[in-house]
Protein backbone atom coordinates (compact mmCIF):
# COMPACT_ATOMS: atom_id res chain seq x y z
CA UNK A 1 0.00 0.00 0.00
CA UNK A 2 1.12 3.51 -0.64
CA UNK A 3 -0.56 6.32 0.98
CA UNK A 4 -0.77 10.15 -0.01
CA UNK A 5 -1.76 13.37 2.57
CA UNK A 6 -3.58 16.36 1.01
CA UNK A 7 -2.65 19.66 2.21
CA UNK A 8 -4.34 23.34 0.48
CA UNK A 9 -5.65 26.65 1.03
CA UNK A 10 -8.95 26.59 1.94
CA UNK A 11 -9.51 29.67 -0.01
CA UNK A 12 -9.11 28.78 -3.79
CA UNK A 13 -8.78 30.89 -6.75
CA UNK A 14 -12.05 31.12 -9.10
CA UNK A 15 -10.34 29.38 -11.62
CA UNK A 16 -9.09 26.46 -9.79
CA UNK A 17 -8.59 23.62 -12.06
CA UNK A 18 -11.30 20.78 -9.98
CA UNK A 19 -10.63 18.50 -13.23
CA UNK A 20 -7.27 18.61 -13.10
CA UNK A 21 -7.12 17.66 -9.64
CA UNK A 22 -9.45 14.89 -9.99
CA UNK A 23 -7.21 13.85 -13.54
CA UNK A 24 -3.78 14.07 -10.64
CA UNK A 25 -5.41 11.61 -8.07
CA UNK A 26 -6.95 9.28 -10.57
CA UNK A 27 -3.31 9.29 -12.06
CA UNK A 28 -1.87 8.49 -8.35
CA UNK A 29 -4.38 5.57 -7.75
CA UNK A 30 -3.13 4.27 -11.13
CA UNK A 31 0.19 4.28 -9.90
CA UNK A 32 -0.45 2.86 -7.10
CA UNK A 33 -1.23 5.00 -4.03
CA UNK A 34 -4.49 3.60 -2.11
CA UNK A 35 -4.52 5.65 1.18
CA UNK A 36 -5.31 8.89 1.29
CA UNK A 37 -5.58 11.16 4.30
CA UNK A 38 -7.81 13.99 4.02
CA UNK A 39 -7.47 16.71 6.66
CA UNK A 40 -10.87 17.75 6.25
CA UNK A 41 -10.64 21.62 6.23
CA UNK A 42 -12.99 24.02 3.67
CA UNK A 43 -11.12 24.63 -0.10
CA UNK A 44 -8.59 22.06 -1.42
CA UNK A 45 -9.48 19.27 1.51
CA UNK A 46 -13.17 18.92 0.95
CA UNK A 47 -12.34 19.42 -2.71
CA UNK A 48 -9.89 16.39 -3.13
CA UNK A 49 -12.35 14.06 -1.36
CA UNK A 50 -14.86 14.80 -3.03
CA UNK A 51 -12.70 13.72 -6.24
CA UNK A 52 -11.98 10.78 -3.88
CA UNK A 53 -15.50 10.25 -3.11
CA UNK A 54 -16.14 9.91 -6.57
CA UNK A 55 -12.98 7.95 -7.51
CA UNK A 56 -14.07 5.64 -4.96
CA UNK A 57 -16.64 4.07 -7.20
CA UNK A 58 -14.31 2.98 -9.97
CA UNK A 59 -11.52 1.85 -7.55
CA UNK A 60 -9.98 -0.12 -4.36
CA UNK A 61 -9.14 3.06 -2.22
CA UNK A 62 -9.37 3.66 1.56
CA UNK A 63 -10.00 7.14 2.75
CA UNK A 64 -9.53 8.28 6.04
CA UNK A 65 -10.54 11.45 7.25
CA UNK A 66 -7.80 12.95 9.39
CA UNK A 67 -9.87 15.48 11.78
CA UNK A 68 -8.07 18.46 13.65
CA UNK A 69 -10.28 18.16 16.87
CA UNK A 70 -13.69 16.77 18.35
CA UNK A 71 -15.61 20.11 17.85
CA UNK A 72 -14.57 20.60 14.28
CA UNK A 73 -17.72 19.92 12.65
CA UNK A 74 -19.09 23.14 14.57
CA UNK A 75 -16.60 25.39 11.79
CA UNK A 76 -18.75 24.59 9.05
CA UNK A 77 -22.32 26.11 8.47
CA UNK A 78 -25.40 25.40 5.93
CA UNK A 79 -24.39 23.82 2.49
CA UNK A 80 -20.98 23.02 3.68
CA UNK A 81 -21.79 21.39 6.94
CA UNK A 82 -24.35 18.93 4.97
CA UNK A 83 -21.09 18.10 2.24
CA UNK A 84 -18.67 17.54 5.07
CA UNK A 85 -20.90 15.19 6.97
CA UNK A 86 -21.82 13.31 3.44
CA UNK A 87 -18.21 12.85 2.63
CA UNK A 88 -17.54 12.07 5.88
CA UNK A 89 -19.76 8.88 5.65
CA UNK A 90 -17.55 7.82 2.75
CA UNK A 91 -14.83 7.95 4.92
CA UNK A 92 -13.36 4.74 5.45
CA UNK A 93 -11.78 5.76 8.93
CA UNK A 94 -12.36 8.82 11.13
CA UNK A 95 -9.34 9.68 13.10
CA UNK A 96 -9.75 12.24 15.66
CA UNK A 97 -6.09 14.18 16.56
CA UNK A 98 -6.88 15.88 19.46
CA UNK A 99 -9.78 15.53 21.85
CA UNK A 100 -10.07 19.13 22.27
CA UNK A 101 -9.28 22.23 19.96
CA UNK A 102 -5.89 23.63 21.10
CA UNK A 103 -3.75 26.53 19.14
CA UNK A 104 -1.49 23.40 17.66
CA UNK A 105 -4.24 20.74 16.63
CA UNK A 106 -4.23 21.91 13.02
CA UNK A 107 -0.66 21.33 12.42
CA UNK A 108 -0.79 18.54 14.62
CA UNK A 109 -3.54 16.97 12.41
CA UNK A 110 -1.23 17.47 9.00
CA UNK A 111 1.96 15.93 11.07
CA UNK A 112 -0.15 13.11 11.80
CA UNK A 113 -1.01 12.92 8.33
CA UNK A 114 2.54 13.20 6.76
CA UNK A 115 4.27 10.48 9.20
CA UNK A 116 1.85 8.24 7.60
CA UNK A 117 2.53 8.92 3.80
CA UNK A 118 4.79 8.36 0.85
CA UNK A 119 3.66 11.69 -0.92
CA UNK A 120 1.89 14.98 -0.05
CA UNK A 121 -0.21 15.94 -2.51
CA UNK A 122 -0.18 19.89 -1.89
CA UNK A 123 -1.79 22.84 -3.42
CA UNK A 124 0.42 25.43 -1.98
CA UNK A 125 0.89 29.65 -3.39
CA UNK A 126 2.49 30.84 -0.38
CA UNK A 127 5.30 30.55 1.71
CA UNK A 128 3.32 31.13 5.23
CA UNK A 129 0.26 29.33 6.53
CA UNK A 130 -0.70 25.52 7.86
CA UNK A 131 -0.05 24.15 3.75
CA UNK A 132 3.84 26.02 3.50
CA UNK A 133 4.32 24.39 6.93
CA UNK A 134 3.31 21.18 5.77
CA UNK A 135 4.99 21.33 3.02
CA UNK A 136 8.27 21.70 4.54
CA UNK A 137 7.42 19.49 7.16
CA UNK A 138 7.31 16.58 4.63
CA UNK A 139 10.81 17.44 2.74
CA UNK A 140 12.16 17.30 6.23
CA UNK A 141 10.93 14.06 7.04
CA UNK A 142 11.92 12.83 3.14
CA UNK A 143 8.30 12.49 2.22
CA UNK A 144 8.05 13.34 -1.71
CA UNK A 145 5.93 16.71 -2.46
CA UNK A 146 3.66 16.77 -5.63
CA UNK A 147 2.90 20.63 -5.50
CA UNK A 148 -0.41 21.68 -7.75
CA UNK A 149 0.54 25.13 -7.74
CA UNK A 150 2.82 26.37 -10.77
CA UNK A 151 5.93 28.25 -10.05
CA UNK A 152 5.78 27.30 -6.20
CA UNK A 153 8.67 25.77 -5.39
CA UNK A 154 9.78 25.00 -1.53
CA UNK A 155 12.84 24.40 0.16
CA UNK A 156 13.15 22.28 3.79
CA UNK A 157 14.32 24.57 6.39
Amino acid sequence: MSACALSGHRDLPLDFDKNGLYDRLEALIREGYDVFYCGMAAGFDLLALECLVSLKQRYRIRLVACIPHAGHASSFSGGLLEKYRELLGWCDEKQVVSGEYHGGCYLERNRYMVDRADLLLAYCTRERGGTAYTVRYALRQGVKVCNLADGASFQAV
